[in-house]
């Protein structure tokens, strides 16, 4: 899998007003991983935790994504705290799911358009 794969993916993280800084990513064996930073002091920052952790790990019951979203840390006694050092992972362990089709599992399921703070108001 090369970088043009994640192309979609990182496009459309990136637009996620949370979202900042560099977004990496990598794949072996047809696994593959995004990795990026969610400002934790946006006004956003844990409904959009929330938002993505809804489609990613639990959109249904019965037919789960094969996908997880979870955060990761080096260990925080030796560095510093998660303003610094929390990142945000979606790991997917099916070959057959591309990170293009999780571009658009995301688009049709989180505010639309993403970019837009009104779009994320709660009701």
């Amino acid at each position: 899998m090369d970088d043009r794969a994640f192309t979609k993916l990182t496009e459309y993280l990136q637009q996620v007003p949370a979202i900042e800084g560099t977004i990496g990513h990598g794949a072996d064996d047809g696994r593959w991983w995004v990795k990026f930073t969610i400002d934790i002091d946006h006004q956003l920052a844990w409904q959009t935790v929330q938002e993505i952790g809804h489609v990613l790990n639990y959109l249904s019951v019965n037919e789960r994504l094969p996908t997880s979203f979870h955060p990761v840390s080096p260990p925080p006694y030796m560095n510093g705290g998660p303003a610094e050092f929390l990142s945000w992972v979606i790991e997917c362990h099916d070959p057959e799911f591309k990170p293009g089709t999780c571009a658009k599992w995301l688009e049709g399921r989180l505010p639309n358009p993403v970019a837009d703070l009104e779009q994320w108001e709660m009701e």
